[in-house]
């Protein structure tokens, strides 16, 4: 087996990653749009945890202290951010506004600030009705179904930056198809990202190329406000490209992994930056270092990187980011999040009672967040299609809503802090340690307050799992505490990913999709009166001189005879 060979390329496919510029400030911006001119930052805790461009041009940076900063810049606007949910929702709506260009759902999120988009097919419709002999007078079709939904554009050049930077412009009509599919994808994502800046507010910075991995970094290369598209040949591009990047900075691999390879090429531990940041190191090792290293090789790297707890095959697949190849689709678009998580960090935890009053406040964060992403509108018509809906929901009473989806697993992971050493340090750990169990199902209750289902949480279920990870009574002391909601379920809808069909929202509709068979009869029918309803539902005459009245359903407003309620209220009862 040739250890060293280099695996092959998928190169026709067209990804766009979006990057919000300075996302945090920019929420706030968005609603005090003179805060652009000033220098402005967002606090948590007792650190700055982003600053817009104009703090940054006075020094101003990303976990900087609170102290520190006022120092530097004593006119900077500090706001709270501790209160994350402005910036989950604003997420969201930028993630539908993105979402809508999309023809085949493969639009995915990562984090609050970015977004991956496969607009492969996108590509491919436009280039059949491209005109290769009058490139410069191009019209792109943004809409499946309307052939003026879209823009014109110049095809027989590239939008905005190119990599590498003497990238030279071929005119020809007979340009090969990669790079003109690139260009394509180029004027597209120029397009979405002036309409996401005029209509939100927001501006973003963006990357085009072939995979995921290359998108995303490609388009730190001009920031803010820019966009870069890899250009081919990739064999060549891609791998200088790549080569230049420390080895922390590749996406998928992380800061054990990297420190690992660095080690591994230095012959010695890696210095690593013992400040505020986790994962910052102080010794720069590229990827070229690792890469052509004598002794890096698939089974090498395997052998290195593999062991418990591992993917298999973790070796090859290192192997092929060393050299810019990344296969992973843009996954799908999803009606409800794969988990919902809430944490907080500590200076120290390490008494029962504190223990408890933060567990009870990130309970009813995490409940809460529930309530907002998961709970949907009982009404067929009225849920949006990306099935989240506005946020606007949380203001509805609760008796018009559906949980969309049933998380059937509750995670605790906590950080413990090591103790002190004999010359007073403390050694920085970064090991979580986690515990599940299954959701208790009293949390999909409406008719309780968050409150009370928070102490319920912690007393019923929270408490129980900590003691599994730390059984000892005294002597822990926290770092971190997370809670999340796991493993979801989704309710019966007519997404793709819904376990069954919405048996309420199919009565609903019923009437609409049969009203064209409708039969017409005018002999007199015995019917039955529906309760607070003026229709009246028409019933088989068998003979007998009473009749079974029909029950209205209060989750679904569906109406059947009462012996058939019962059974259809099982569809109701959330199932963990």
């Amino acid at each position: 087996m040739e250890t060293r060979k280099i695996p092959s390329r998928r190169d026709g496919r067209v990804i766009i990653h979006f990057d919000y510029d300075c996302f945090y400030a920019a929420v706030f911006e968005a609603k005090n749009p003179s805060l652009k001119s000033l220098p402005f930052a967002v606090q948590q805790k007792h650190i700055i945890v982003t600053c817009n461009y104009e703090a940054r041009r006075r020094g101003l940076y990303k976990l900087q202290l609170i102290r520190d900063a006022r120092r530097m810049c004593p006119d900077v606007i500090i706001e709270l951010g501790e209160d994350i949910s402005k910036f989950r929702d604003a997420s969201k709506e930028l993630y539908t506004f993105l979402k809508a260009y999309s023809w085949n759902g493969k639009v995915e999120r990562l984090g609050f600030d970015e977004v991956w988009l496969d607009v492969t097919d996108m590509v491919d419709y436009n280039m059949q009705t491209l005109n290769r002999n009058h490139l410069g007078q191009s019209f792109f079709q943004t809409s499946h179904d309307d052939p003026m939904d879209g823009f014109s554009f110049d095809a027989s050049n590239l939008a905005s930056h190119a990599y590498p930077a003497n990238y030279a412009h071929n005119q020809d009509a007979s340009l090969d198809d990669l790079t003109l599919r690139l260009r394509l994808g180029s004027h597209l994502a120029l397009h979405m990202r002036h309409q996401l800046e005029q209509q939100k507010g927001y501006t973003s910075t963006v990357g085009i190329a072939t995979s995921k991995l290359l998108s995303k970094l490609v388009g730190n290369l001009n920031k803010p406000k820019g966009q870069t598209t890899l250009m081919p040949p990739l064999e060549t591009t891609a791998q200088t490209f790549m080569d230049g990047h420390d080895i922390g900075k590749v996406p998928g691999i992380g800061f054990k992994l990297a420190q690992k390879l660095r080690e591994f090429v230095l012959q010695r531990p890696a210095d690593f930056d013992s400040g505020l940041v986790y994962g910052g190191t102080k010794e720069n090792v590229t990827v070229a270092a690792v890469r052509n290293h004598p002794a890096i090789n698939p089974e090498t790297l395997e052998k290195l990187l593999g062991g418990p707890g591992s993917p298999h095959g973790i070796g090859f697949k290192i192997w092929c980011l060393l050299h810019g190849v990344d296969d992973m689709e843009v996954n799908q678009a999803k009606v409800v999040p794969s988990q919902i998580s809430i944490e907080d960090s500590y200076i120290r935890l390490d008494t029962m009672p504190e223990l408890l009053r933060e567990l009870t406040a990130l309970g009813r964060s995490l409940i809460t967040r529930m309530r907002i992403d998961l709970l949907g509108e009982d009404d067929y018509d009225d849920v949006g299609d990306d099935g989240l809906g506005s946020t606007d929901r949380v203001s509805m009473p609760l008796a018009n809503k559906k949980w969309l989806a049933h998380p059937k697993t509750l995670r605790l992971t906590t950080r413990p802090r090591q103790p002190l050493q004999q010359d007073g340090t403390r050694a920085r750990s970064f090991k979580r340690i986690s515990h599940s169990a299954p959701l208790p199902t009293f949390i999909f209750g409406l008719s309780e307050s968050i409150e009370s289902l928070a102490d319920r949480l912690v007393k019923e279920a929270l408490l129980g799992m900590f003691r599994r990870l730390h059984p000892e009574k005294s002597g822990w002391n926290l770092s971190l505490v997370n809670l999340a909601v796991t493993n979801m379920a989704e309710t019966a809808g007519d997404s793709k990913t819904a376990n069954g069909r919405d048996i309420g929202n199919m009565f609903k509709r019923q009437d609409d999709v049969l009203k064209d068979f409708r039969i017409v009869n005018d002999e007199p029918l015995m019917v039955d009166a529906v309760e607070g309803s003026d229709e009246m539902t028409s019933e088989w005459d068998d003979g007998d001189d009473e009749h079974d009245s029909l029950e209205l359903c209060r989750e679904c407003g569906a109406r059947l005879p009462g012996f058939a309620m019962i059974a259809h209220r099982r569809f109701h009862t959330p199932t963990i």
